[in-house]
């Protein structure tokens, strides 16, 4: 059967959907070949996009051209609803070097590409997709690719990141497991020492709710109020139980204590013992252990009515003769102050009698199934928005012309905005992991195979009869000057752990690979918790970067 006379048989949509499924399955079966722990990953697709472009098949330039952007959208827009909740928290203090680092790494980055294009003269759309390969960020040329064409470029300007992008792949994978080898020769690094180094830091900043039972030995306390004893509002401490002759009790702010009470109190772990001076003595007996009609239940925030309802609005204490204890968001325990305001997917320590608690998992949702289903009336009003934000003219100094956000950087950052505020009324800006995981790899397999395929026509005859080596030594470069410094940086001046520096090196990149060889390094939450800290800032500069480019040399 002549594969090539059917496919011109078939309208455009279905010719050009049948040749994106072979793309797409091949690139993920060619992603998916590791040599060690090393792997293409999602890149394999691009690669076969350019395989098979060289064969000539391709798909109708309107339908190409429609499912490459739609593919940018959801992938852009994926990425924006992950790292959204993150985004912020992760410029605290707490990742502020680690940070640093990262945004030295991309400004290195963009530097060196820009004197590449300066100085050299490798052209511009070239430099891009160097850039973006040498980097190993897809997003990053999915960026360049839509602002070249927002700004008016031709087809073959527009062409050129991909190549330049597959050019510069391999090594820049490649580059970032050699730096990582060449900072722990040169300063001698002795892996377990560094874990050992990490884990004591950690425990010293580790700043949980713990819990702890005290006696009311404090005669000045003896006849006052829960809610007027001192250093409570303070220290960000509650007490959740009191225990009178022999009988446990959900504790009240009008509750009046006595001496020989005994008070369990949930807070800051490093100030729980400030309040052991304060009230009286630590008690051996503990109350959680105690057996009483109190109970305690995790319940899951799932309905729309709390949203956004502080603990103070919904006084559980005297409207359901219960207590929140405290309330896990993304991973991090708050202390439930009366301000705190809920969002969906809080986990709430709810304490008090059975019934009670069960009317307060009525009031809170408490569907644990909600966290399973992604809710599709936001996924598309949020992509909307993200459009519109995208094609807004905004005037810049020195700029011939107002520039834009573009299909990439408008999805972004309104869903970088919409997921930190979580909702909106009763509309939920949550996706689980695996649908958000779908939706993006469906739309950067549309992305990169519609690009791959169009790139693959020169691709061969550029890197063999063309300057396809220059690039690759460029590529090479702008993967290799950036990371050295930063780790140079990093280790010798700024005195970061190894393990974390490595995790650093892998998120600047945004490479998985290069933070599974970090991984097996030494068996350590190091890497991957730098990994983490560093990925949201670095995602989005990353796609920032080749607008910014593009601005500042095109016109």
């Amino acid at each position: 059967m002549d594969f090539s006379a059917l496919l011109a048989g078939l309208d455009p949509v279905a010719s050009g959907l049948v040749v994106l499924c072979i793309v797409g399955v091949t690139g993920l079966a060619l992603g998916s070949v590791k040599a060690g722990s090393v792997s293409l990953g999602i890149g394999g697709v691009l690669f076969a996009g350019l395989f098979w472009g060289h064969l000539g098949f391709s798909v109708d330039p309107e339908v190409g051209h429609f499912l490459r952007e739609f593919g940018l959208i959801l992938f852009v827009y994926s990425i924006g609803i992950e790292v959204g909740p993150g985004f912020f928290s992760a410029l605290r203090r707490s990742g502020l070097k680690l940070n640093g680092l990262a945004v030295l790494l991309v400004f290195l980055s963009v530097l060196v590409a820009a004197s590449l294009h300066l100085v050299v003269g490798v052209p511009l759309p070239v430099t891009l997709g160097l850039m973006s390969g040498a980097t190993t960020n897809t997003p990053s040329l999915g960026a360049a690719t839509q602002m070249l064409t927002s700004v008016g470029a031709g087809p073959d300007a527009v062409s050129s990141p991909a190549l330049g992008y597959a050019v510069a792949y391999p090594f820049g994978i490649i580059g970032i497991l050699i730096t990582m080898g060449l900072v722990r020769f040169v300063f001698g690094i002795r892996p377990e020492k560094e874990h050992a180094d990490f884990e004591a830091e950690r425990a010293v900043n580790r700043r949980g709710l713990e819990t702890i039972n005290i006696k009311l030995t404090n005669r000045n306390m003896d006849g006052l109020t829960i809610g007027a004893l001192p250093g409570l509002a303070e220290m960000d401490i509650v007490v959740s139980r009191i225990m009178r002759d022999g009988v446990v009790e959900i504790a009240y702010p009008e509750t009046e204590v006595k001496v020989g009470d005994l008070l369990l109190l949930v807070g800051p772990g490093d100030k729980l013992p400030g309040m052991v001076r304060i009230l009286g003595t630590r008690a051996k007996t503990d109350l959680k252990a105690v057996a009483s009609d109190v109970i305690w239940k995790r319940l899951v925030v799932t309905n729309s009515h709390v949203y956004g309802a502080s603990l103070a609005s919904l006084d559980l204490l005297h409207r359901y003769d219960a207590t929140i204890s405290r309330v896990t968001r993304s991973g991090v325990e708050l202390t439930p102050g009366g301000n705190l305001r809920l969002q969906f997917g809080d986990i709430c320590t709810v304490i008090g009698h059975p019934d009670n608690v069960d009317r307060v998992a009525v009031l809170l949702g408490n569907r644990q199934q909600a966290l399973q289903q992604a809710q599709i009336l936001p996924i598309f009003l949020g992509i909307a928005l993200g459009v519109l934000a995208g094609s807004i003219p905004l005037a810049m100094p020195g700029m011939p012309a107002p520039v834009k956000l573009g299909l990439a950087g408008g999805p972004l950052i309104v869903a970088i905005i919409l997921s930190r505020l979580g909702h909106i009324g009763p509309l939920v800006w949550f996706m689980p992991t695996s649908a958000n995981h779908v939706l993006r790899e469906i739309g950067i397999i549309l992305f990169l195979g519609i690009v791959g395929l169009k790139a693959g026509e020169s691709f061969v005859p550029i890197l063999v009869d063309g300057d396809g080596l220059y690039w690759l030594g460029y590529g090479a470069l702008i993967t290799i000057i950036p990371l050295l410094i930063v780790g140079l940086v990093g280790r010798l001046v700024l005195r970061t752990n190894y393990l974390s520096l490595c995790g650093v090196l892998a998120g600047g990149m945004t490479d998985p690979p290069a933070l599974a060889f970090a991984n097996a390094i030494y068996p350590s939450e190091a890497p991957a918790l730098a990994y983490a800290t560093v990925y949201p800032l670095v995602m989005v500069l990353r796609i920032l970067a080749p607008q910014v480019l593009i601005l500042l040399f095109w016109f």
